[in-house]
């Protein structure tokens, strides 16, 4: 008889069940599909030999988020790549804007805007670990740090509006920012946006962005082997439609799933008020999914972005802009932003000669389901003349196939609800206690609370601890470290 029963074992729901396992108690987890992980798998499509990552394939937030650096993922055997150039944005004539892990670098690339560059991200790096333990917490308490957030309001409310390009005079800098910015995926610029440019593009320039050596699985087996260490059982292929079909006499149920998959398993229990404030949740654009076989390094005009390990394909800041906008009110672009990784260039053993894996999305309306391939191909095309001469096969996902993947994308997004200042806070619907719902014993894990999308663990390590105060009356949270 389990304690706790976890329906879905994305990055959430792993965390979740490790922090509750580590507590002692008996958990079972549930996972539709046949292999666990969520947004954390990783297997071949084209060849035996090259492992493609199906859904997240960066994770700046996975050496820095407070779960994990509790969980200890280098101990445990994970080895984080992190690229000398953490992201690149290409800009038209050839050139391209880097953003190296080493600050000064990035800074004596940007000519005039280096100093401007310089001011906007030393700060932040200086109060980093407190301004990441604020943004990827509940929000719900004091910062430890009481600088951080000053910070990061003062760059919200600066690059979080149209002031921000104001900041700097040549392209560079701004479309550097603007790409970052994009990750928060909706109009631009936006308040959201500004918070996301400030969090990922810090940094960018302090543990980097890297890429879990030998593809993004890895972290969800290290979490698993965690868990079944610990007592913890898996249920794969195992779809989950309504409580009743748990483990009898679990006092605790934790969902990794969305809002539609809250109300799918438990709606019909749940008080009709707070459902109709569930269905008032809103979604954002989708991602629209292309993996690539190809035969050689990407040909870029500028070869210094085959240094990047992630790339930003949206022109200058203003026509970003522009795209992301269209792109939040249901407008198709045939220049989308696109959000490319060549993993090959951080983990030289994912390719083989004459064969390596490209992971590539566009922004593209909510619910689309337009195949991407060929509009990613031709994005690809634009700074990389001669890319679609090394293809060798593709794969395309459209925004409603990734839902049909996972059901948590509803319409393609990826953030499991838009991600507004006010959807960022207010996650699901605004509680004090976010994780839980009015049903004893029935706790939401998923990105659909705060602190929201990203592999940092927080939502199901902050619901568990929930979970723990108000199920068992445990109110110190379990050691995540490995065994020595």
């Amino acid at each position: 008889m389990a304690d706790a029963a976890i329906v879905g074992s994305g990055p959430n729901g792993l965390a979740a069940a490790v922090t509750l396992a580590r507590a002692g108690l008996r958990v079972e987890v549930y996972e539709a599909a046949d292999t666990i992980g969520g947004g954390l798998r990783t297997q071949p499509l084209f060849d035996a030999d090259i492992a493609h990552d199906i859904c997240s394939a960066v994770h700046p937030m996975a050496p820095v988020s407070r779960f994990f650096r509790a969980f200890g993922l280098a101990a445990r055997g994970v080895e984080l790549l992190t690229p000398e150039v953490s992201y690149a944005h290409p800009l038209d004539g050839g050139r391209a804007a880097l953003a190296h892990r080493d600050l000064a670098a990035t800074c004596a690339g940007l000519g005039p805007d280096g100093e401007r560059w310089r001011r906007l991200m030393a700060p932040l790096l200086r109060h980093s670990e407190g301004l990441v333990d604020f943004v990827l917490s509940g929000q719900r308490a004091l910062p430890r740090d009481p600088v951080a957030p000053l910070l990061l309001a003062s760059r919200i409310l600066v690059h979080g509006t149209r002031l921000g390009a104001a900041r700097f005079t040549g392209e560079a800098a701004p479309a550097l920012l603007a790409g970052v910015a994009a990750h928060a995926v909706g109009k631009l610029p936006s308040l959201a946006g500004g918070a996301v440019a400030a969090l990922l593009g810090h940094l960018a320039h302090g543990p980097g962005w890297p890429l879990p050596r030998g593809g993004s699985a890895r972290i969800a087996e290290a979490m698993a082997d965690d868990i079944t260490a610990h007592g913890g059982t898996f249920h794969t292929g195992r779809p989950i439609g309504d409580l009743a079909e748990l483990a009898g006499g679990a006092r605790a149920v934790l969902l990794d799933t969305g809002v539609p998959g809250l109300l799918d398993i438990a709606g019909r229990r749940l008080p009709d008020r707070y459902v109709r404030a569930l269905r008032r949740f809103r979604y954002g654009p989708a991602a629209a999914k292309a993996d690539f076989l190809v035969s050689e390094p990407i040909p870029w005009a500028d070869p210094a972005v085959g240094r990047a390990g992630t790339v930003h394909l949206g022109g200058g800041h203003a026509e970003l802009a522009r795209q992301e906008t269209l792109t939040a009110r249901g407008v198709r672009s045939r220049e989308p932003f696109v959000l490319l990784v060549d993993p090959a260039v951080t983990d030289p053993g994912r390719a083989r000669p004459g064969r390596r894996p490209v992971w590539a999305y566009a922004h593209v309306p909510n619910g689309d389901d337009t195949d991407p391939v060929e509009l990613i191909r031709s994005r690809i095309e634009t700074y990389a003349p001669g890319f679609g001469d090394t293809v060798l096969a593709a794969r395309g996902l459209s925004g409603r196939d990734l839902e049909a993947y996972d059901p948590n994308d509803v319409g393609g997004d990826i953030g499991s609800g838009a991600m507004t200042l006010w959807q960022s806070l207010a996650r699901p619907v605004p509680r004090l206690d976010p994780y839980r719902t009015p049903l004893p014993g029935l706790f939401l894990c998923s990105s659909a609370t705060p602190p929201g999308p990203g592999v940092h663990g927080m939502c199901g390590y902050l619901a568990a601890l929930s979970a723990l105060r108000h199920r068992f009356g445990v109110r110190t949270a379990p050691s995540l470290a490995p065994a020595s």
